[in-house]
């Protein structure tokens, strides 16, 4: 079983990006996905980004994330 947790992409450069979820930045490959810029929130497994989230979406399930990590 994998939580996939959103991370919020701040850089792009061509196929590469960086994303960064709670502070915390690593390299990411966006080939796998079309149309997708800084400030997009997405998936990420293995590297790749393989999905793209709605804002809305992704940060409700981040806020439900830190309410969990309370308890």
């Amino acid at each position: 079983m994998c939580l996939a947790i959103p991370a919020k992409l701040v850089e792009k450069k061509g196929i590469q990006g960086l994303a960064e979820i709670g502070g915390v930045k690593r390299e990411v490959d966006l080939r796998m996905l079309e149309d997708i810029k800084v400030g997009d929130y997405i998936i990420i497994h293995a590297g790749f980004a393989i999905q793209k989230l709605d804002t809305e979406e992704a940060e409700e399930t981040l806020e439900m994330l830190r309410e969990i990590a309370k308890y």
